[in-house]
């Protein structure tokens, strides 16, 4: 009989890295390549996506909906630009 294996995520120490990695793997943020800064993709299926990861698997120790929270609170907190990368000129 062959036995499935669940796919474990890397132990995270903090909530908030938690929910980054969930967001990561969703494709809800990505890392400026330059100085490492998490931008928001701006794509509402990734967002949605990142919930639905948190809800079903939250860290032990969290509700559900305590993880969406989450996930919600640290997607406000991040920009779609680098706050480090000059910006774009502007289009004429």
């Amino acid at each position: 009989m062959l036995k499935t294996m669940k796919t474990r995520r890397p132990a995270i120490r903090t909530l908030r890295g938690w929910v980054i990695s969930i967001l990561q793997e969703a494709s809800a943020i990505r890392e400026c390549e330059a100085h490492g800064w998490m931008q928001d993709r701006a794509d509402p299926d990734a967002r949605e996506h990142a919930l639905v990861i948190a809800r079903r698997d939250p860290p032990s120790g969290v509700s559900p909906d305590e993880a969406a929270a989450e996930v919600r609170d640290v997607m406000n907190s991040i920009g779609d630009t680098c706050p480090e990368c000059p910006p774009e000129p502007m289009a004429t």
